[in-house]
């Protein structure tokens, strides 16, 4: 019987061994403390699960009971594998990591990524891993093959889901769970490939096997919308943690709006773009005292007009301005303030 010998099947073979299976375990005292707070955060006692409706056979000896799941894939032999964030975020969470050969081995968390849904972990397998290639250097098209790998609801291990690049340069407000606050997401890559919940830090590659981004999130209220953290966020974090011990990322330190065509008229506002400094919140500061900002004499109400030159617009604002600084980078900034253009030279500092 002929079997069918596709460039697919051979980089599914390649691939599919790095991938693992991360599951999340807490203290079943934990878990219960975790149910009171947010019932009592919603005021909704029956939204949350009865602690008692936990099987005991999902206890194990150590009163661990599992709460979560995710993906993730290998990236060098040694044992250090990537993830999202959010998928690591469990405070007094331990993290399992299952390799595709079903063994079991204790993850250690060696680093979140301050800004982007990236964490790196890293087991001790005492022996070489299989790993995957990264894609950071090369440039993708619309229409470009990509496969997703991962854990599929945390249910259908070993999973893939094979579609196109639809869209580059997206961004989002992602809601890890309905308690958690919003981070934005921005320079995602949009694909049509299947990505489901479980799905989350797993790697989305080329059709040759190069990780190109990591499965971060989907649309709930679309169809075939996926979203992956290209890599080359990955390869910096993991270049920083080799590099320095920990993830850094700049800091310039104030909360802005960047302006559009309606707020600029709404505002009345005497330019054609920018980001206007100011607070989200009645009890927050616009500018964070003792920032760089704040030592450069940035202030509420301005509006930072460039970056090194660059204009800032919707499309590319200081969030991707510093995706592409580095901590201690010297950045010169026009500013208009009172019917005036300053310049003003800001030295980054460090995200904490």
């Amino acid at each position: 019987m002929k079997k069918e010998k596709s460039q697919v099947i051979k980089t599914i073979a390649r691939v599919m061994p790095a991938v693992v299976t991360i599951v999340i375990k807490k203290k079943l005292e934990d878990v219960k403390k975790d149910i009171e707070a947010a019932r009592a955060h919603s005021g909704d006692a029956t939204s949350f699960p009865d602690i008692l409706s936990i099987p005991k056979e999902k206890v194990d000896a150590r009163g661990m009971v599992q709460v979560d799941g995710g993906s993730g894939f290998i990236v060098d032999r040694t044992g250090i594998i990537l993830t999202n964030k959010h998928v690591v975020s469990e405070p007094n969470g331990e993290y399992t990591i299952i390799t595709s050969d079903n063994e079991e081995y204790e993850a250690e968390l060696l680093a979140r990524d301050p800004v982007d849904d990236i964490a790196i972990l890293k087991i001790s397998p005492g022996k070489k891993l299989p790993f995957v290639e990264f894609g950071d250097s090369l440039p993708l098209s619309l229409g470009q093959t990509v496969l997703a790998f991962g854990n599929a609801l945390g249910i259908f291990k070993n999973t893939v889901s094979m579609g196109i690049i639809s869209g580059l340069f997206r961004s989002i407000t992602a809601y890890p769970n309905p308690q958690a606050a919003g981070q934005e997401m921005r320079g995602l890559i949009q694909t049509d490939a299947a990505i489901n919940p479980g799905n989350s830090g797993g790697p989305l590659t080329d059709i040759f096997g190069r990780v190109i981004g990591i499965n971060a999130a989907i649309i709930s209220d679309a169809e075939n919308i996926g979203l992956a953290i290209p890599i080359s966020a990955a390869a910096r974090d993991l270049h920083d943690l080799k590099k320095y011990g920990k993830i850094r990322r700049p800091l310039l330190g104030v909360h802005f709006t960047t302006l559009s065509k309606d707020l600029i008229k709404k505002l009345n506002l005497p330019v054609e773009y920018g980001a206007i400094i100011l607070r989200d919140h009645p009890m927050q500061k616009a500018v964070i005292p003792e920032s760089p900002a704040d030592i450069g004499g940035i202030i509420e109400n301005d509006v930072i007009l460039t970056w090194n030159g660059e204009i800032l617009t919707p499309e590319k604002n200081i969030l991707d301005f510093l995706e592409s600084s580095t901590v201690g980078e010297k950045v010169t900034l026009v500013i208009f303030r009172d019917g005036e253009e300053i310049e003003r030279e800001i030295t980054l500092g460090e995200r904490k």
